[in-house]
């Protein structure tokens, strides 16, 4: 068996183990799946009705250890709308493969969920751009040199050659934007990580259209938009990239923006689900 049969019999087998637990009715009523970036987790806390299971009680998904990501899928309701919440995520960084890196959102999506709204921190490059800030993504610039769909094709995870001239959705974005005053767009980049960008690279960053950079986010985007998923995509602006700002960047502060931003974050993503419900 292929490495990426084999994936898509991980996906299969996490999948059933959630139907088990959850119940089939629960699942089906999901409206949206939310992936909770840096500092964000503490959303999942405002869900009513809540059925919490821990990263580590579903066969294959791999556990967050950076600080400020959860471990657990929380599904509840909010804004009259049911949702799937991952309250945090791993990283290529850390040295998960891409497969690894997307398998709760494939597996989310396999069970059905059509809708998806990715969170991040990300360091602000876009001139109108200030910490705190909300960026609705319009698109995403792949920079970690890999994707979830490299390898054997298997046609359960999408066509081995996806379209991603509209992988955030315009309907969705629209509908985002019109939940809060204030909301910026722009171009998340996407990149290896664990460093912070120089000022030389984030000056590259700019040059190529991109208005804010993270170590996360896009191979979500790919791997969900391949599946057929509908995505819109929200990054918190935790701090200025380098460069732009004179302040020395630290991971302390993009949790302390995330903090920040719980309450703005809450009552927007709550409109939002009101909208879809």
């Amino acid at each position: 068996m292929s490495g990426v049969h084999e994936e898509a019999v991980r996906v299969q087998a996490a999948a059933e183990a959630l139907l088990h637990r959850v119940g089939a009715a629960r699942i089906a009523s999901i409206r949206l799946g939310l992936v909770l970036g840096s500092g964000l987790k503490g959303f999942a806390a405002e869900l009513t009705d809540t059925i919490e299971v821990p990263f580590c009680d579903v066969p294959h998904w791999p556990v967050p250890k950076v600080e400020g990501h959860g471990g657990a899928l929380v599904i509840g309701h909010i804004g009259g709308a049911s949702v799937a919440c991952l309250t945090g995520r791993v990283h290529l960084y850390e040295g998960w493969s891409p497969s690894e890196v997307t398998r709760c959102v494939r597996t989310l999506r396999r069970l059905g969920v059509r809708d998806f709204l990715i969170t991040n921190a990300a360091g602000g490059i876009g001139e109108d751009l200030s910490a705190g800030d909300l960026m609705a993504i319009t698109d995403h610039i792949n920079l970690t040199g890999c994707s979830p769909l490299i390898g054997p094709h298997d046609a359960s995870f999408g066509p081995r050659f996806p379209d991603q001239s509209k992988v955030w959705d315009p309907q969705l974005r629209q509908t985002l934007l019109a939940c809060g005053s204030g909301l910026q767009q722009g171009v998340y980049a996407g990149l290896l990580g664990p460093t912070y960008e120089t000022p030389a690279e984030v000056r590259m960053l700019k040059s190529l259209g991109a208005d804010a950079v993270g170590m996360s986010t896009v191979h979500e985007a790919i791997a969900l938009n391949a599946m057929g998923a509908r995505l819109c995509g929200l990054s918190l602006i935790s701090n200025l990239a380098a460069g732009i700002s004179e302040q020395p960047l630290s991971h302390q502060e993009v949790m302390e923006e995330g903090r920040k931003a719980a309450v703005a974050l809450t009552s927007l993503v709550s409109e939002f689900c009101r909208k879809l419900a």
